[in-house]
């Protein structure tokens, strides 16, 4: 097998070489593909409807957001025309809509080659500068239909289940010889049995290599169940996991434990000794930035001889940034993507004109259709790559909650719950209450002080922020409340996903900017109780 990844890695070679002769010359990569998406907008019925016709009409295209071209997204995909690109839209995806309504993306062959590409450069670097993978067993994020109504769904609309799908057919081939997962895995609509075979299939393969996910939390839950239900899987693989492996779900307490405090291990002696348990494992890709970063720090104590890499920034609409490992750290994908950001002053820079230490607003251009629109994403020019700027995913835009006037930022939030002695929590989240009356709720996975104690703290220091001290002063707001609950990120998860969200890329705030649904909040409150 470690054979057949070397000769994968010669037939995807081609893809990385380009893409390092791009990072040489930024200007020119990002030159020749803005060319190459003007030239579909210029046959496009947006392009002539914005009277472009050369690059120097290129003001002339708004900077957009979803709700400015929904409509002609939706006439396209109703009439099947050629609105906004000269090119056949092959489907349209729907968005997960984790922090918002869903959106459908149109996806021409053009955009989704520009996936296959981020995914030939990144899979290139790992074989040529990561781990030496010998089986290249991997797991790829699946999720569950839970709440998925196919019925509201366009004729020309669908939703990818996995990651591999994004990939071309040939690509799709060759990765699934690799991929562990049960078939009709993506069909399951009941969270629990999706749990229980998802876990029979990661217990049974021993010489499990890679796991991609997104969100590190997702990664818990599996684990959390796998620990929970230990015993009746164990009973279950008796055929299917060497006797040694089903020891450690049996009696982990005979097996030694990550960490060499002797105090924190005596308290972990009946936790699963996961770095033994898949002793193959070599890389975890999630997301590691912002908000993600408590998760995955979590996994790296539990996996502390595993490459957990961060993903690069991707979304629906576009690939946009890349994980190098010679880089340490991500670079934009230059020769498929036409990258703008803007500043807090509102001017708007080119790649090579970004200035290190700043953080910026990233505006794309793709190859689907999309020309000038905000994606929503802030990221920090950290350092040089070659001559191509890296960039580092530090949050998104527009991150405000405000009940009564209070006027609370996703940054001010970072920076008070860090002052808290939350150091085990891996899970946190401020979100927004309006009944009985408004306040804010901590939410909290676990914590070592009382409850009560952390709530004392967390309002002294939101205090601190104006609005709030006066919005509390005028009994705008109750005091804020902490609740406590290793059940509370399966349980926000789960209530996204029977909305029709995908359960494996949903993503945490550390700042809800929208209420909390009464009977989401009465949900979490049970398991509290229960907890305790």
């Amino acid at each position: 097998m470690r054979l057949i990844i070397q000769l994968f890695g010669k037939l995807i070679e081609s893809a990385s070489r380009d893409f390092y002769q791009s990072l040489e010359n930024p200007q020119s990569a990002q030159q020749k593909v803005r060319e190459e998406i003007l030239k579909s907008l210029i046959k496009s019925d947006y392009g002539r409807y914005l009277r472009v016709k050369t690059i120097d009409d290129w003001h002339r295209i708004p900077i957009v957001e979803y709700h400015n071209i929904e409509n002609w997204i939706q006439t396209q995909q109703e009439d099947n025309t050629y609105l906004l690109t000269s090119e056949k839209v092959a489907f349209y995806e729907k968005t997960s809509g984790s922090r918002g309504a869903a959106k459908f993306i149109p996806y021409t062959n053009s955009l989704r080659r520009s996936f296959n590409q981020m995914f030939c450069i990144w899979t290139h670097d790992l074989i040529k500068h990561g781990p030496k993978f010998t089986s290249g067993k991997l797991y790829f994020c699946i999720s569950p239909q839970l709440g998925e109504n196919k019925s509201s769904l366009k004729p020309s609309a669908t939703s990818l289940q996995d990651d591999s799908e994004y990939l071309d057919g040939w690509l799709q081939w060759i990765m699934s010889q690799f991929l562990v997962s049960p078939s009709g895995l993506n069909k399951l609509s009941n969270a629990e049995e999706f749990k229980h075979q998802l876990a029979q299939s990661l217990l049974s393969s021993d010489n499990l290599e890679i796991i991609s996910i997104w969100s590190p939390t997702f990664l818990k839950v599996i684990l959390d169940y796998i620990q929970n239900n230990r015993k009746q899987l164990a009973l279950e693989l008796a055929t299917k996991m060497s006797a040694k492996r089903r020891l450690m779900l049996l009696q982990p307490h005979l097996f030694p434990q990550v960490s060499t405090n002797k105090e924190l291990s005596q308290i972990n002696r009946d936790k699963i000794p996961w770095h033994l348990l898949w002793s193959e494992l070599k890389l975890i890709s999630c997301w590691d930035s912002a908000n993600a970063a408590d998760g995955a720090d979590f996994l790296r104590s539990l996996f502390p001889k595993v490459l957990i890499q961060g993903k690069g920034l991707l979304a629906t609409e576009a690939p946009m940034t890349i994980p190098l490992i010679p880089a340490k750290g991500c670079v934009p994908l230059l020769n498929e993507v036409f990258f703008e950001f803007l500043d807090e002053s509102g001017f708007i820079y080119q790649l090579h004109e970004l200035k290190q230490g700043n953080t910026y607003e990233i505006i794309i251009s793709q190859k689907g259709g999309l020309y000038r629109y905000r994606i929503g994403d802030r990221v920090r020019f950290t350092h040089s790559y070659l001559n191509t700027p890296c960039l580092e995913f530090v949050g998104r835009q527009k991150e405000v909650s405000d009940l009564v006037g209070e006027k609370l930022h996703s940054q001010f939030v970072r920076d008070v719950l860090e002052t808290l002695p939350l150091e085990e929590a891996c899970f946190k989240t401020l979100v927004p209450v309006k009944y009985p009356k408004e306040h804010y709720i901590l939410l909290v996975d676990t914590a070592k002080l009382n409850p009560k104690e952390i709530a004392l703290q967390l309002e002294e220091s939101l205090q601190k922020s104006h609005h709030y001290r006066r919005a509390r002063l005028l009994e705008q707001l109750e005091s804020a409340r902490v609740i406590v609950s290793s059940q509370i990120p399966e349980i926000i998860s789960l209530y996204k996903a029977k909305s029709g969200k995908k359960w494996g890329d949903l993503k945490h705030d550390i700042l809800a900017t929208q209420p909390i649904d009464k009977e989401l909040l009465l949900e979490l409150e049970e398991a509290c109780l229960i907890n305790n």
